[in-house]
């Protein structure tokens, strides 16, 4: 199998809300909409979409998503411009922005279908943190 592309695609009743969130606070433009669906794309690239929970296509059930189980993750180059930018925005942030010891400065926020979305940059960790990691020989 050769991938042409690969996304995710979440299940909600609130396809404005989740572009208008991904589009003005996070960069993203939009790709495609319909009535039923919206696919988002970052530097035509990274996409993301969300679709209507009652529409033919969708898989077995009528489900929409809840918020668990999924992060994902928006690796930038600079984390605290992005924070700046999108606490500005009014977004609520639930993970202020941190340097942690693994190696990333990120924050966390949620977008209106319930994601975890993570913002990242990748820093140096802490000496020593990814040795307690190492698999014994």
């Amino acid at each position: 199998m050769r991938l042409v592309d690969c996304y995710p695609i979440i299940m909600t009743d609130k396809l404005a809300d989740c572009r208008d969130f991904y589009v003005g606070r996070l960069g993203f433009s939009v790709a495609f909409e319909a009535s039923w669906f919206v696919y988002l794309v970052s530097d035509g690239a990274t996409g993301i979409a969300f679709m209507a929970s009652d529409h033919p296509s969708r898989p077995p059930g009528e489900e929409t998503f809840g918020g668990q189980g999924l992060l994902l993750t928006l690796q930038v180059e600079d984390a605290a411009a992005a924070y700046d930018r999108i606490v500005a925005s009014g977004a609520t942030i639930h993970h202020p922005l941190t340097d942690e010891a693994w190696g990333q400065r990120r924050f966390l926020l949620r977008d209106p279908a319930g994601t975890w979305v993570d913002v990242v940059q990748q820093i140096a960790p802490a000496e020593g943190f990814w040795e307690q990691y190492v698999p014994a020989a």
